[in-house]
C-alpha cells in the first residue's frame, strides 16, 4: 500500500463520493476510481459500498480508514522529526494525550514556556480516556499522556502530580440537591445521572455509590464535560465530573463535592525504552521542572 493511495481512500471515505473526492484531490474521476479498485484488489477485500447516490464503507473499509489515519499520522510525524533533526533552531511537533483534568494547566504552562524559547516547536493535543491514550502510545501516536489511575511501571515512566482531582456533581442552581453542601451516595439514588464514558469503564464511582452498573439510573453519557454541562443546563440530569473543569461563576450551575470524598490520582506518563525527539525531550525537561516547583 502506498501512502498516496491511502490518502485517496480517506478522501473518498470523507466525501462519500468519488466525484467530490476526485475534485478535492485534483484528480480525474476515472483515475481515482482505478486507484481505489487497485487497492481493493491488492487487499482482496471490497472497501466501498457503491450505491447510486452515495458511497459508504464496508466493515473492512471502516477498519482500513482507522488504520490509514494512524499510518499517515505516524508517517507525517516521522518526516517532521527527521526534517527538524538538523535544523539550526530547535523545532518539531510534540504529541500529547490527556483526559479531562484541571491538572492539564501544568502541561499548558510547560507548553507556553517551551514555545517562548523555541517558537518552532508545536503541539498536538488529543483528549480521550486513559485506555485509549495508552493504546495510542503503544502505537507510537503519542509522546506523552496525562492519565488517571494506576500505571504499569514496567512499561511506562511516570510522574505523579502532587494534587489529586476531586469528584463531585454538577447541577442546576434550582436542583433539589443544590441546597446540600456535599453529595452522598444516598442523595443520588434513583436520580437521573450523566456520566462520562470513561467513568463507566472505571469502577471508582460505582464503588462509591455501592451499586452495580444496572442499579444506577444513568440517563445519558458524554465524552467531554463541556457538552455534559450543556445537558445539565437543560435540566436533563446531574453530571458527575472532576472539580474545576467547568467554571460555574455567573452561570445557572453549581458544583458540589462527593461525601465521602472521591479523588483520582493523575500521572504524566511516557513509554520506556523509546527515543524521544529533541522537541519532545525539551518539553519533558520543562514538565519535570514545573512538577518539581509545584511539590
Amino acid at each position: 500500500m502506498e501512502l498516496r493511495v491511502l490518502q485517496y481512500f480517506l478522501a473518498v471515505a470523507r466525501e462519500g463520493s468519488i466525484t467530490r473526492a476526485a475534485a478535492s484531490l485534483h484528480l480525474s474521476q476515472p483515475t481515482l476510481s482505478r486507484q481505489i479498485q487497485e487497492l481493493e484488489r491488492e487487499l482482496g477485500k471490497q472497501l466501498l459500498n457503491r450505491e447510486a447516490r452515495k458511497i459508504t464503507l464496508t466493515e473492512e473499509g471502516m477498519l482500513l480508514k482507522e488504520r490509514a489515519e494512524e499510518i499517515l499520522q505516524l508517517a507525517e510525524r516521522t518526516e517532521n522529526e527527521i526534517a527538524s533533526a538538523g535544523a539550526a533552531q530547535l523545532s518539531g511537533r510534540v504529541y500529547i494525550g490527556a483526559g479531562e483534568a484541571y491538572s492539564f494547566r501544568l502541561l499548558a504552562r510547560a507548553i507556553k514556556t517551551v514555545q517562548a524559547k523555541y517558537p518552532k516547536i508545536t503541539f498536538d493535543i488529543t483528549s480521550s480516556g486513559s485506555g485509549d491514550l495508552f493504546e495510542k502510545m503503544e502505537r507510537g501516536l503519542l509522546d506523552f499522556a496525562l492519565v488517571f489511575g494506576p500505571v504499569d511501571q514496567t512499561k511506562y515512566h511516570m510522574i505523579r502530580l502532587a494534587e489529586e482531582e476531586r469528584w463531585g456533581v454538577l447541577m442546576k442552581k434550582d436542583a433539589p440537591l443544590a441546597q446540600k453542601e456535599k453529595i452522598t451516595p444516598m442523595d443520588l439514588a434513583d436520580q437521573p445521572l450523566l456520566l462520562s464514558k470513561t467513568s463507566l469503564t472505571d469502577s471508582t464511582l460505582l464503588n462509591w455509590m455501592h451499586k452495580d452498573r444496572d442499579q444506577v439510573n444513568v440517563k445519558d453519557t458524554y465524552n467531554l464535560i463541556y457538552n455534559g454541562s450543556r445537558m445539565v443546563e437543560e435540566g436533563i440530569g446531574y453530571a458527575l465530573t472532576i472539580e474545576k473543569l467547568i467554571n460555574v461563576t455567573d452561570t445557572d450551575l453549581v458544583f458540589r463535592l462527593l461525601d465521602p470524598p472521591v479523588s483520582a490520582e493523575v500521572h504524566f506518563v511516557w513509554k520506556k525504552y523509546q527515543t524521544l525527539s529533541k522537541a519532545a525531550q525539551c518539553y519533558l525537561d520543562e514538565v519535570k521542572k514545573i512538577m518539581r516547583d509545584t511539590e
